[in-house]
C-alpha cells in the first residue's frame, strides 16, 4: 500500500509542480501585493467603496450579462437549425460562423472599427442616407458587438453538439400528444439543451468579464474593469490596487462559473 501511494505521488508530482508554479504562487503573490499599498487590505473593497471602480465593475458585469443572453439566443436558434437541416453549403456556413475563433481580441476590435467606426461601413451608409454618420464602435455598444462576435462561435459549436444528442423520439411523442411546435421547443428541446446552454453561457460570461484585447482596441468611451486595471498598472504604477482589482475580477468570474456548475453539473468544466 505504501509503495502504491508513493507511485501515485510520483505520477502526480509534475501536475503539482505546475499547479504551484503557475497558479498557487502567482495567486499568493497577487494577494500579497494587493494588500501592500497605502489602502492595505481595504484595497480589496475599493471596487465597491470607490464610485469610479464600482461603475467600472457594474459596466463589466452588465455588458457581459447582455452579451451572454444575446449569444445564447442567437446561438441556440442557429445551432438548432444547422444541426437539424442539411443543405448545400452547410459545411462552409458552419466554418464561416466559427472562423472568428481564430481571431485575437485586437483583430475583433479593429473589425468593429471598420464596421461602426468613424470611417466604417455603417457610418458611410448613414452619412449618405441621413446626412450624418452613426458611430458607436468606441462605446459600450461597440464593445457589445465585439464580444458578441467572438462569443457566438463558441456557443454554436456547443449547442450543435448538444442538439445532436437529443432524442427525436421525445419530440415526436410530444407532437403526437398534440403539442404545438412552440410547446415542443419549450417543453422538450430547451430542457434537453439546458445543461449545454448553462455551461456555454457561463464560459461566455467569464470570457467577456476578462476580455482585454477588444476593449483595449475600442477603449475611447469604454469603462470596464480590465481597462481600469490596465490603467492603474501602466499610467499610475498603482500595483497594489491593480492586483486587488484583478483578484476581485477573478473571484466574481469564478463565482459565476461555480454557480453555473451547480446548475449544470460537470458540463461547465467540460465546456471550459
Amino acid at each position: 500500500m505504501h509503495r502504491g501511494n508513493a507511485r501515485l505521488l510520483l505520477l502526480a508530482l509534475p501536475a503539482l509542480v505546475v499547479f504551484a508554479a503557475f497558479w498557487l504562487l502567482p495567486m499568493a503573490r497577487l494577494v500579497q501585493v494587493g494588500a501592500s499599498g497605502p489602502r492595505g487590505i481595504a484595497a480589496y473593497a475599493a471596487v465597491v467603496t470607490d464610485s469610479n471602480y464600482f461603475a467600472s465593475l457594474v459596466s463589466t458585469v452588465a455588458v457581459s450579462f447582455a452579451v451572454t443572453i444575446a449569444t445564447l439566443v442567437v446561438s441556440a436558434i442557429a445551432g438548432l437549425f444547422l444541426e437539424r437541416n442539411v443543405f448545400p453549403g452547410r459545411g462552409i456556413l458552419v466554418a464561416m460562423l466559427t472562423f472568428p475563433l481564430a481571431f485575437p481580441g485586437v483583430v475583433v476590435g479593429f473589425m468593429v472599427i471598420m464596421l461602426a467606426g468613424r470611417q466604417g461601413l455603417i457610418g458611410s451608409v448613414t452619412d449618405a442616407l441621413f446626412g450624418y454618420p452613426v458611430v458607436f464602435a468606441y462605446s459600450m455598444a461597440g464593445l457589445f458587438v465585439g464580444y458578441l462576435y467572438f462569443s457566438i462561435p463558441r456557443v454554436i459549436l456547443t449547442v450543435m453538439a448538444a442538439v445532436g444528442k437529443l432524442d427525436p423520439a421525445l419530440e415526436e411523442a410530444a407532437r403526437s400528444l398534440g403539442a404545438t411546435p412552440w410547446q415542443v421547443v419549450r417543453d422538450v428541446v430547451i430542457p434537453g439543451l439546458r445543461p449545454a446552454l448553462i455551461a456555454s453561457g457561463a464560459i461566455c460570461f467569464a470570457t467577456s468579464m476578462g476580455a482585454f484585447g477588444t476593449a483595449f482596441t475600442l477603449a475611447t468611451n469604454i469603462n470596464v474593469l480590465p481597462i481600469t486595471i490596465y490603467t492603474e498598472f501602466t499610467n499610475y504604477a498603482n500595483f497594489s490596487l491593480a492586483a486587488a482589482l484583478s483578484l476581485v475580477l477573478g473571484l466574481i468570474t469564478w463565482a459565476a462559473l461555480a454557480f453555473a456548475r451547480s446548475l449544470a453539473g460537470s458540463t461547465v468544466a467540460a465546456a471550459a
